[in-house]
């Protein structure tokens, strides 16, 4: 009865770590899941916004964005998408907090990122309609409402929050830019633009040009850092491949010589 009784145990303990979240490492020794990370995360960001709301700062009217350093760019990791996307696009997953630059064969550049707060988040499709190294940066109305003492406008530089490069979508105020602070990327700290690393931004404006489509969707389901087995055996399995087939023509031609 024992025994039942340890294992019983152990099936509801295994039940109550499913249903809290897939587990992500060990600290200390227990379990650390993703579930409690997310919501230290989400607690964290709420005191900054609380912070941000009892804390006030005025800037110049008319700012000046400082040096203007250049930044090389840095190829991200490559991931295997189960989909078949035409490659050339790019695809922003808000809630994986990722943008994809899809490649060949079902493989995409991975690129982290930021995204919208809450309340500031939204799908749908767009091109790039502008592309801007050290670009300026003018706080729209809405958002120097909701933040007195934000400056006028900050031309670029290491001080903009747009960083080294930005992608203009559309005719919309958002953009896919660079970032100075690094560390916000991973978040949904934005009024609604994507922010990349320096690097990375830069590195993606290599590819995606003005008219390349970007896709924003909540999820995006289906990336793996892994070759799929499927494509292992694509070298067996391409017509491409195959030898070609004997020419009739020219065993009709031999066997006639022969007979005569």
């Amino acid at each position: 009865m024992a025994v039942i009784g340890v294992a019983t145990t152990a099936v509801a303990l295994a039940a109550l770590t499913l249903r809290a979240g897939a587990e992500t490492g060990w600290s200390g020794g227990a379990p650390v899941f993703r579930s409690d990370i997310e919501r230290e995360q989400r607690e964290a960001e709420a005191r900054r916004a609380s912070l941000q709301q009892n804390y006030s700062v005025s800037y110049p009217k008319f700012m000046d964005g400082g040096d203007k350093p250049d930044i090389k760019p840095e190829k991200p990791p490559v991931v295997y998408l189960e989909k078949n996307e035409p490659p050339g696009i790019v695809i922003v997953d808000t809630g994986g907090r990722m943008l994809y630059y899809t490649l060949p064969n079902k493989q995409a550049y991975a690129y982290p990122i930021s995204v919208g707060r809450e309340g500031f988040t939204w799908t749908g499709t767009e091109r790039i309609s502008r592309i801007a190294a050290w670009p300026s940066w003018t706080p729209p109305p809405e958002m120097r409402q909701r933040q007195p003492g934000l400056p006028i406008t900050v031309s670029g530089g290491v001080l903009n929050p747009l960083g080294a490069k930005a992608l203009y979508l559309g005719n919309t105020i958002y953009r896919i830019h660079g970032t100075n602070n690094p560390r916000s990327i991973g978040r949904a700290s934005s009024s609604g633009c994507f922010r990349m690393m320096n690097e990375h931004v830069t590195h993606l404006a290599t590819l995606a040009g003005v008219g390349t489509t970007v896709r924003v969707v909540s999820n995006y389901s289906g990336v793996s850092n892994a070759a799929p087995l499927s494509a292992l055996f694509s070298a067996f399995t391409d017509d491409d491949d195959l030898p070609p087939p004997p020419k009739k023509k020219q065993q009709q031609k031999q066997s006639q010589t022969k007979t005569n």
